[in-house]
């Protein structure tokens, strides 16, 4: 199966990283293409994919379009698709099928499709990962669109599994599964790192403060999945009645850090769909 990743940026490096490692070997199968060579030549040389020199040459010969553009990117970058896909047929004159995944932020499913004039030959899945791709330990949320079957969702289900965990949810989700899980990381490493400044405080070296707090947040969230429990139940488990444990959340709770951190997934979210609006 040949993957084509439009886009090397931040999460398309991340995505072919992923698949790479998964691979265990450089991985022959990945087509890349970015608007800056530069980018491209360098992801490649690190997944030993192969660069494609046009969106035409990108095209031919790929099972999977995945698009890693920036939403504001992709209407040019859809209009250069179709162009290539006129040209794209089978022995018989009939079109080439092919399924097209984008992780664009508020670029919704209709407007990939009318991009595509409802094409019934391509089928449209879009998708919502996050940077943790590149470790395989990504959360990836999936909806596939009218003219996708099963077995593109399947398929696109596959892909992602590679490198994480995956999850279907409608698509009317998708703004908050942006801000809850795609943008959800660079609100957790700014709690580690308070986690780390206070430390740090304390008198522990940085270094140690950080191994400490970065550790802690591995085992706390794979102790909720571990154990199935609520986080409220894990919480009350290592609260003891007037103890140390029970004075910080009282802090924190007066600081107002659960609120504040509902209202960054919720102006996150509110970002996202406006992205998917178009200007006046």
């Amino acid at each position: 199966m040949q993957i084509t990743i439009f886009g090397c940026g931040t999460m398309g490096r991340a995505i072919a990283t992923g698949l790479s490692i998964a691979a265990d070997r450089a991985d022959s199968s990945l087509v890349l293409i970015d608007r800056t060579s530069a980018l491209a030549d360098a992801l490649a040389e690190h997944v030993g994919g192969r660069v494609a020199n046009s969106v035409d040459d990108a095209l031919a010969g790929a099972d999977v379009l995945l698009v890693c553009v920036k939403p504001a990117d992709t209407p040019e970058l859809f209009a250069q698709i179709a162009r290539a896909r006129a040209g794209l047929t089978g022995e018989d004159g009939s079109r080439r099928r092919q399924l097209l995944i984008s992780i664009a932020a508020g670029v919704s499913i209709a407007a990939i499709e009318e991009a595509f004039h409802a094409d019934p030959t391509l089928a449209v899945v879009r998708a919502m990962p996050n940077t943790a791709c590149v470790i395989g330990r990504g959360m990836t949320v999936v909806a596939r669109g009218a003219t996708a079957a099963t077995d593109d969702l399947a398929l696109a289900h596959a892909l992602f599994e590679r490198i994480g965990r995956v999850l279907e949810l409608e698509e009317r989700h998708f703004d908050a599964v942006t801000a809850l899980s795609a943008s959800g990381p660079a609100f957790l490493y700014l709690i580690i790192e308070s986690l780390v400044d206070g430390g740090v405080r304390c008198g522990m070296p940085r270094r140690h403060a950080l191994e400490l707090a970065t550790q802690m947040t591995l085992g706390a969230a794979a102790l909720i999945i571990d154990s199935g429990k609520h986080p409220a139940v894990l919480r009350d488990e290592v609260t003891t009645p007037g103890g140390c444990t029970a004075v910080g959340l009282a802090a924190l709770e007066e600081g107002g850090v659960r609120s504040t951190v509902a209202r960054a997934v919720e102006v996150t979210e509110q970002r996202a769909r406006a992205l998917g609006t178009p200007a006046a």
